[in-house]
């Protein structure tokens, strides 16, 4: 790519970031929860190999390009996480390895969270991922099918947010909570 081409706007790519996390980790969490009959984790392969993994790593490399280092992190960080987790996803490595590789990819998460400027809201989706991890990694180290289910649902909370998150910036709907969302919602006079 030139150096004088445009990467294209942070704030595109940010909401088409947050929608694929969004989307990957929904599918992620029904899949673990098993409210759809037949639908499991290993079913979310595909969308986390390509939308989570190849689509989120590439956003965030346009996001370093743009100049927003903590979205760049973020989505590359994810893409790496989505597309490893999927390799190794339907039982090809054991309870103990997935549950070593949950921890350390939530130890990611915990960084996300932490350095997540968008106040509460971000932080929320980040924290939330991070604790469904850690919830299905210590499901993976005492085989608990109950702690998967319960982390399948965080994973699906999470990616609620991270979905309404990206619609909200792109249809300009108040994302702050409170009094200050409700007066900036109102257009100015």
């Amino acid at each position: 790519m030139d150096n004088g081409v445009s990467a294209g706007s942070t704030a595109s790519t940010s909401a088409l970031g947050h929608i694929a996390l969004g989307l990957t980790l929904l599918a992620f969490g029904i899949g673990h929860t098993g409210i759809i009959d037949g639908v499991s984790a290993a079913n979310s392969v595909s969308l986390a190999t390509y939308v989570g993994g190849l689509a989120l790593f590439v956003l965030g490399i346009l996001e370093f390009r743009g100049g927003d280092g903590f979205n760049g992190t973020a989505f590359a960080g994810l893409g790496a996480f989505w597309f490893t987790w999927a390799a190794g996803a339907d039982g090809k490595v054991s309870a103990d390895a997935a549950g070593a590789f949950l921890v350390l990819f939530a130890l990611l998460g915990l960084t996300l969270t932490v350095g997540a400027a968008s106040g509460l809201f971000g932080q929320g989706v980040y924290a939330l991922f991070t604790l469904s991890l850690l919830l299905l990694a210590v499901g993976a180290f005492a085989d608990s099918g109950l702690l998967a289910k319960i982390a399948g649902w965080v994973a699906a909370v999470a990616g609620l947010l991270a979905w309404y998150g990206a619609t909200a910036a792109l249809a300009h709907w108040p994302v702050a909570l409170g009094s200050r969302a409700r007066r900036d919602a109102v257009p100015a006079s």
